[in-house]
């Protein structure tokens, strides 16, 4: 059996991406993260403490469990903290990836690595493979950085982008605009959301489902790996509030600038998905049947 190293695999993509190995029993797996595993599932797997930024770490943990392919989703990704600490952000963004390509290339191991739509200027969204990246933020910088890295690497390997992951793990540690939404309006907090920027929403399954059929079909290239449905953040947001039956009149539209923050966003980026739907057989479910999902696994939870 081909065995799958996970880096960052107490995030939101590494739980659900240990999820579906767990249940498919398609791939061994080894579940890296830094600290304690927080997965609430510890039979079937291997997981090995991992610090992604101590390259001799990495070596050792890489070298000791010798996976088939490394999925790659440990990031910075709060785009206004990658503009505070630039420092941090690079290592944890560029350094890091730079560490596992050299692994990879010297034991012939496929790395399939998280990219994001923020590599894009907004101004030309949705964005095909080949659209010419111009980023607005640090965040989008180091990720583009890290992508010509890989590229110009002799290692097989995947660069998977995406669009504002949601969905819930099982500890409730990490958020999301979906949650957030949600938590916020049933408390009937007021909320200022923008109403001038697009995006095509990414439900986590959908996206541990991508990064799976990458290793199974040893894909090589990049692939756009988010949702479908286009839609401003004021109408997420509104679809949420719909949803559960919650009252909309604690949205507040607001423009991107009256935010003031640190860091710029696109204005509307969303992928085109017919070569992921044609090449790896990527399947995305619609942004309503995502809330379906994630309202089944709240009550689940209790």
């Amino acid at each position: 059996m081909r065995t799958v190293l996970v880096t960052g695999s107490n995030g939101l993509l590494g739980q659900k991406i240990t999820e579906r190995l767990l249940a498919t029993q398609q791939f061994g797996l080894i579940a890296t993260a830094k600290g304690a595993n927080r997965f609430p599932v510890t039979e079937g797997y291997t997981y090995a403490e991992m610090d992604i930024l101590d390259p001799e770490n990495v070596k050792a943990v890489v070298e000791k469990y010798q996976p088939d392919s490394i999925v790659h989703t440990a990031a910075m990704t709060n785009v206004d903290t990658c503009e505070a600490q630039k420092d941090f952000a690079y290592q944890l963004n560029v350094a890091a990836v730079k560490t596992l390509v050299s692994l990879c290339e010297q034991h012939n191991i496929q790395l399939v690595h998280l990219s994001t739509d923020f590599i894009f200027d907004g101004a030309h969204g949705p964005y095909d493979e080949l659209a010419a990246p111009n980023p607005l933020s640090y965040y989008g910088i180091t990720k583009l950085e890290a992508e010509e890295v890989i590229k110009n690497s002799t290692c097989r390997w995947a660069i998977l982008r995406t669009i504002l992951v949601y969905g819930i793990v099982s500890d409730m540690s990490r958020t999301n605009i979906v949650l957030w939404a949600k938590g916020a309006l049933e408390k009937k907090m007021p909320i200022n959301v923008v109403n001038d920027q697009w995006r095509t929403p990414t439900l986590v399954e959908d996206l541990a489902d991508c990064c799976l059929l990458a290793v199974e079909k040893d894909a090589r290239g990049v692939y756009n790996a988010s949702g479908k449905d286009m839609m401003s953040i004021s109408e997420l947001v509104g679809k949420v509030a719909d949803y559960w039956v919650l009252d909309k009149s604690f949205i507040n539209e607001v423009s991107s600038e009256s935010l003031n923050q640190i860091a710029r966003r696109p204005v509307k980026t969303g992928f085109i998905l017919d070569k992921t739907i044609a090449e790896l057989g990527y399947k995305p479910r619609s942004f309503e049947e995502g809330l379906v999902i994630v309202d089944r696994q709240l009550k689940e939870k209790g």
